[in-house]
């Protein structure tokens, strides 16, 4: 049997090899070439040789798999609203939201209101407040902008002077490389020693600049143990780790940020045969000064990214001031709430919101679930382009950042739509918010906030259990 099976694949090997030979004298003799399969004709502009980076003529297949798709993503009907009102309705029953809920479902190309209970009800929003932060951000920056930390010359040619840029995550000496890529503070010592070392300086004074932020560094409504327990750092201009003594650890946080930075900096210098000569002492810079050397933070976009994903409170309260900055506001948490405010309002948000910090810490802060959806659904749209660092930002459901625990989306009424819904999470003692799109089983795109800030202990689950409902609409 062996014998007879190896007689049947050697014949079949001749036979087709036999063809192979007798297509390949018939394509010489008739000129065959791939383009008598294909269709093109030599003398097409598509049959010409491809541009540098162009993709070849592409061999004809089949027709797509999905093309008997009734719906294109964002393009189908909207589900239908007595099914989806009567789901939601009895989960926003449930006892563990308590009795002071505010949600919202509106259809992401028109707008158009899906469902509401309580939509335009002021509640405090916890960390989904880092949606409009970051939508100011985006739409008063850019996406592209890049934060600045510099030294520049000093007052006499021996001083030196480090300028804050506001860039929280600026990478300390010990720090791991991570993404988004962080401006170094041992590169920007590398350079800095360079630039010196070509005028001949090998010894000088050192001082810090942190005076681009102004004001408290610690938020109204923020809670005492907030910095102990490593859940912010107070709010400087310069600060390396984002204010913490270890990188890879969120607490402790250093008391002073810029003189630690300043101080980490000396080390690095004199690391590079620059003494550093005195104490380390805040000053300054003069209008002007010539600069010595610089890095920059990567993009604002991925900046935004990475805020919401992890829920960087740090970050998130930088780009508060980044936005006073650009609105001609003073760089505090006062100046960044009216210039979030401002901004939101040439995006057409009509309903004022509240902030007293821009990472959502402040239990005083209050955004309406309304208002939270039109943002999100913004993201999405032709007319805003600059925003969509938002929706690429938001965690994945089972997957991804505060989403990515595996508390979340995990119980059956919600586990189905693991990996089909992005959120903005929020959560206090007492608060628990979710915000954020999803795609209905038709494809259209929704956008939907869900916000509860008198829970008696968590509402997580049944957050979890709205979001999928809309999903599966």
């Amino acid at each position: 049997m062996a014998r007879r099976d190896r007689w049947v694949m050697l014949t079949t090997l001749a036979v087709l090899q036999a063809v192979t030979v007798v297509i390949a004298v018939y394509a010489m003799m008739t000129g065959l070439t791939l383009d008598a399969l294909t269709g093109s004709s030599p003398t097409s502009p598509a049959a010409s040789s491809p541009a540098e980076g162009s993709s070849p003529v592409p061999v004809v297949t089949a027709g797509p798999v999905l093309a008997r798709l009734t719906a294109k993503s964002g393009d189908g009907p909207l589900p239908t609203k007595g099914t989806l009102t009567r789901q939601l309705t009895d989960a926003l029953g449930d006892p563990a939201l308590g009795d002071r809920v505010g949600a919202v479902v509106i259809d992401a190309t028109t707008g158009e209101r899906v469902f509401g209970s309580n939509p335009d009800l002021p509640v405090t929003p916890a960390s989904t407040t880092k949606v409009v932060t970051c939508a100011a951000a985006l739409a008063a920056l850019g996406p592209d902008t890049k934060l600045a930390t510099r030294t520049v010359q000093g007052a006499t040619p021996g001083s030196v002077v480090l300028v804050g840029g506001g860039d929280p995550m600026l990478a300390g000496p010990y720090a791991k490389p991570t993404y988004p890529k962080q401006a170094s503070l041992r590169t920007l010592a590398a350079r800095t020693a360079a630039a010196l070392s070509a005028k001949g300086v090998r010894k000088v004074t050192l001082s810090y600049d942190s005076s681009l932020f102004v004001g408290q560094t610690k938020a109204d409504g923020w809670k005492t143990n907030y910095i102990p327990d490593g859940e912010v750092s107070p709010v400087h201009a310069l600060a390396i780790d984002e204010g913490r003594q270890n990188p890879r650890m969120r607490a402790p946080r250093v008391a002073d940020p810029p003189q630690y930075a300043a101080d980490a900096f000396a080390k690095l210098l004199a690391r590079r045969g620059i003494k550093v000569s005195g104490s380390v002492r805040p000053a300054k810079a003069a209008a002007g000064a010539a600069e010595l050397a610089r890095v920059e933070s990567a993009p604002l976009y991925a900046l935004v990214e990475h805020t919401l994903t992890h829920s960087d409170n740090d970050f998130a309260e930088a780009l508060l001031r980044h936005v006073a900055i650009k609105e001609g506001q003073e760089a505090s948490f006062a100046g960044g709430a009216k210039a979030v405010g401002a901004v939101l309002q040439r995006l057409g948000v009509t309903q004022p919101v509240k902030l007293s910090d821009g990472s959502g810490l402040s239990i005083r802060n209050r955004i309406t679930p309304s208002t939270l959806a039109e943002v999100i659904a913004m993201t999405g749209s032709s007319q805003h382009p600059e925003l969509h660092a938002l929706a690429s930002g938001m965690p994945i459901a089972g997957f991804t950042g505060t989403l990515g625990k595996s508390t979340r989306f995990a119980l059956p009424d919600s586990k189905g739509q693991v990996g089909l819904v992005r959120a903005k999470t929020g959560t206090l003692n007492n608060v628990n918010t979710l915000a954020g799109f999803a795609t209905t089983k038709d494809g259209r795109l929704v956008t939907y906030a869900f916000m509860a800030d008198k829970v008696p202990v968590t509402a997580e689950p049944v957050l979890d259990r709205l979001a999928a409902i809309v999903s599966r609409s």
